[in-house]
């Protein structure tokens, strides 16, 4: 009878191999609500403001809402898809509403927020409100 060691770390390196694989398929990501496909997004910061720029190719700046609400930016919108009569052999880009939220800092200047729509990607620069000044202390008398 021939006996077939057992390796358990490459048993689990097997099984979180095939898990990574499967939420690689289906992310859950922070800021996901219900959607159809998952637009891909880059945060950054500089001195001044925070920047913001997310991938949605083929989708049309009037299909895109961009929303603030108690200092949770969401963007929605959808990628529609083009009725053919050919027939398609792969189709692997997805096609639907997307909707992603994220929170935004408290020291945000909501009312100077400005987007633009280029090549596909959506670009949102949210200014930093001006410091606020230092506290000063108040006697109690």
């Amino acid at each position: 009878m021939n006996m077939t060691p057992w390796h358990s770390l490459r048993n689990f390196d097997d099984f979180f191999s095939g898990l990574n694989q499967s939420i690689a398929k289906h992310p859950v990501q922070e800021g996901m609500l219900s959607a159809d496909w998952i637009p891909a997004v880059d945060i950054t910061e500089d001195k001044e403001s925070f920047m913001i720029k997310a991938e949605l190719p083929e989708v049309n700046k009037e299909d895109v809402k961009v929303n603030i609400d108690k200092n949770i930016l969401t963007l929605s919108g959808e990628r529609k898809s083009e009725i053919k009569d050919e027939k398609d052999h792969r189709i692997e880009r997805s096609y639907g509403s997307f909707s992603r939220s994220f929170s935004l800092p408290d020291n945000i200047d909501d009312s100077n927020i400005r987007a633009e729509s280029k090549n596909g990607m959506l670009y949102l620069t949210i200014p930093k409100a001006a410091p606020k000044e230092k506290l000063q202390q108040i006697e109690i008398h």
